[in-house]
């Protein structure tokens, strides 16, 4: 009975895995040539029927050879509307004959290549004044683009790219001028003159660049007014320094509604922490659902920041629960932190969906919940205000827990216990469904946002984890991307370090090491991050403008080289590297380093106070010129607890510096005393009498701006 029972057994199993090894060679009937990559979001798109290769020397080298158009699609792995046209169109059988047959097509992850997608989204936003992703464009053979798009119905898309083929065919010379002409356009919005008028930067002109700006602020709501509804990080980072500085309540004001009102909405996991993307709509309420590691790290950094303007337990929670999202799902115990969580997952029907693993049903809340269910329902909205579709929805806070304890006859405690009781259950249940695809790849810039955001959130709260998270995530990114050489590798994935790195890799990764060294007094942080810098100047550079190139010298792929100067959602990698110039100057005493700074704030100061909602990272490093700025050296036994101390308090207009012992850092030198410890407060390096009390330091120091 038993030898029959095993052999029955195996034999079901040898028919389950049949059928199972059918089912995948029939979903797998194509294999591109994506199969070898990395890249998430190209290996989701390895087994499509279009013929798709990566962006390399092979591929642009093939596309001169056999003289057709290349089709270039560039999107990443949390995209929804990648997906979306994915499925309806690149697993098509039909459409992918037409690419297959008229064109070289190229998936390209955006993430990965940020220097290509530049190029491309600069031709598409030139051709129709818009931009997003998936971006589709369509280049001659040396790459020069004619045409480009972001989403398209399958019809439309056909329809299209046919019609371009068939231009090609009868009129090639008609796309080679459209092609000179869009490439031309590229190369002119991407020169950065230098201004050789002298740097003047004065309040006055700051705040008139504001008045152009309030109009587009959403006083009521936060953020930008409409919709969609972007969280901007830096753009807040600024608000928030300049209203502390000049004191000027409406902005500071214009800063906490919106950090309240995205705590409050949906755009933030109110279950299991973390922000999404953006909402859709002008109240925060419903996001678009992607998940994305540079959202999170800046927002925690800002967060955190606020809290030390003004202490709201919400920015504490805020900060507390977004990094325990981050460990949880983002995060490798080598120390890398992964790059996002996708916006779909599976809906009960098996499809994806997005949103789908963040919704509720309202029988589902009344089953886990039991009695409390209208308690919750009325603290998280589960009612009209908080309905999306499908009869689904999605949590969000429209009272405080204080004015809700109050209008309900509860005891503040008691009230916050049910709520992390009811997170927890919601978490637990939420656990049994289908989760998010994770784009398990690791970058350089990304990571250093959120090493900073880790150094950010110890500095205001003190908490000694998240200063051993910043560590361990540092020591991965030396260890993994940094060559000898000097330079780096932007991304890390199954244990390999690829793809040269950009500008932006570097910056970050600066500003970054130069956050650790305040934190630990380590100089080893510092001086690698001067290193870094020095590696931009040798291969970024451009003497002419002042302003470094997006790409090094070592791209020879690309139809030009790109200067990046608009802040957007992460800040531009020129505003990032002035900044990193204009610390590194002060902490070396490196004229040059302070020069170029200067140079480069002023080459973009005209653009940018037309529109500050672009370049509000430069205008952080502009506000440095608009008051004194301090160099607080602390050297002796206790310095790391005297910094400690002193970043209780929201000093901007500063930099750190301080060791155990004796350094030669020019800031340092001849300070160290080993009987005690002591604080010099400086400006330019002159500095004033030296206390060893830190309040009595910091009332050496003034954040007020000097009119002018």
């Amino acid at each position: 009975m038993g030898k029959h029972l095993l052999t029955l057994i195996l034999l079901c199993s040898f028919v389950s895995c049949k059928k199972k090894i059918e089912k995948e060679m029939k979903e797998d009937l194509h294999t591109n040539h994506l199969i070898h990559e990395t890249s998430p979001y190209l290996l989701q798109h390895a087994h499509n029927p279009v013929d798709w290769h990566p962006w390399n020397e092979e591929t642009l080298a093939l596309a001169k050879k056999e003289n057709k158009l290349m089709l270039i699609s560039i999107g990443y792995a949390a995209c929804h509307w990648c997906h979306v046209m994915e499925h309806e169109s690149f697993e098509d059988s039909a459409v992918a004959e037409v690419m297959n047959k008229y064109f070289i097509n190229i998936k390209v992850d955006r993430e990965e290549r940020p220097d290509v997608d530049q190029i491309y989204m600069n031709a598409v936003q030139l051709l129709t004044g818009r931009g997003g992703w998936p971006l589709n464009a369509i280049a001659l053979p040396d790459g020069r683009p004619v045409w480009g798009g972001t989403y398209f119905p399958k019809e439309n898309w056909v329809q299209t790219i046919e019609q371009v083929a068939k231009l090609y065919e009868d009129d090639p010379d008609k796309l080679k001028e459209y092609a000179e002409n869009l490439t031309e356009g590229i190369i002119q919005s991407s020169l950065v003159t230098l201004n050789e008028n002298p740097a003047d930067f004065t309040l006055t002109e700051i705040n008139k660049g504001l008045e152009k700006w309030y109009p587009y602020l959403d006083i009521e709501k936060g953020g930008s007014k409409g919709a969609p509804k972007f969280p901007m990080p830096v753009n807040l980072e600024f608000l928030l320094r300049f209203g502390f500085q000049t004191k000027n309540d409406s902005i500071l004001s214009y800063v906490h509604t919106s950090l309240d009102q995205m705590a409050n909405g949906g755009i933030y996991d109110q279950v299991g922490g973390g922000f999404s993307r953006y909402s859709v709509d002008n109240r925060w309420h419903i996001p678009h659902f992607e998940k994305m590691l540079y959202d999170n790290a800046q927002l925690v950094s800002l967060y955190a920041n606020a809290y030390r303007v003004e202490p709201k337990e919400q920015y504490k929670n805020v900060v507390f629960e977004t990094l325990q999202f981050v460990e949880r799902e983002l995060y490798h115990d080598s120390g890398a932190f992964y790059s996002s969580l996708d916006a779909d997952s599976l809906n009960e029907a098996g499809e994806l969906e997005e949103g789908a693993f963040y919704v509720w049903k309202k029988e589902e809340l009344q089953s886990v919940l039991g009695d409390d269910f209208d308690l919750f329902a009325d603290f998280f909205n589960v009612n009209l205000n908080g309905k999306w579709e499908n009869d689904t929805y999605h949590l969000i806070k429209t009272k405080t827990i204080e004015e809700f304890a109050k209008a309900n006859g509860l005891n503040k405690e008691v009230l916050v216990q049910k709520i992390n009781i009811w997170k927890e259950i919601l978490y637990q249940t939420r656990e049994e469904k289908s989760r998010p695809r994770l784009d398990d790849k690791t970058l350089t810039s990304w990571n250093a946002l959120m090493l900073k955001g880790y150094v950010d959130a110890y500095t205001a709260f003190g908490e000694k984890h998240f200063l051993e998270m910043a560590l361990k995530n540092a020591r991965f990114l030396v260890t993994n991307q940094l060559k000898e050489d000097g330079s780096l590798y932007r991304n890390y994935k199954n244990g390999q370090s690829s793809i040269e790195a950009y500008l932006e890799d570097y910056a970050t990764l600066s500003a970054a090491f130069i956050s650790l060294y305040q934190a630990t007094l380590d100089e080893n942080w510092l001086r690698t991050a001067k290193q870094l810098t020095d590696y931009c100047f040798d291969q970024f550079y451009d003497e002419n403008s002042k302003m470094f190139y997006f790409t090094s010298q070592k791209s020879k792929d690309l139809i030009t080289r790109k200067v990046e100067i608009e802040d957007n959602v992460i800040p531009s990698s020129n505003s990032i590297t002035a900044n990193n110039l204009f610390l590194l100057g002060h902490y070396f005493y490196n004229k040059f380093y302070l020069e170029t700074a200067s140079a480069m704030l002023n080459n973009v100061k005209e653009q940018g106070l037309g529109y500050m909602g672009a370049s509000a990272n430069w205008f952080l490093l502009y506000t440095n010129y608009l008051g004194e700025f301090y160099e607080i050296a602390v050297v002796g036994k206790d310095a790391l607890s005297k910094i400690r101390e002193i970043n209780q308090s929201f000093f901007p207009n500063k930099l750190l510096v301080g060791s155990t012992k004796n350094s030669d850092l020019p800031l340092l030198e001849g300070k160290y005393n080993a009987d005690h410890t002591t604080i010099f407060v400086c400006i330019d390096g002159a500095c004033q009498l030296p206390e060893q009390d830190t309040k009595k330091a910091l009332q050496q120091v003034s954040t007020k701006f000097i009119q002018k």
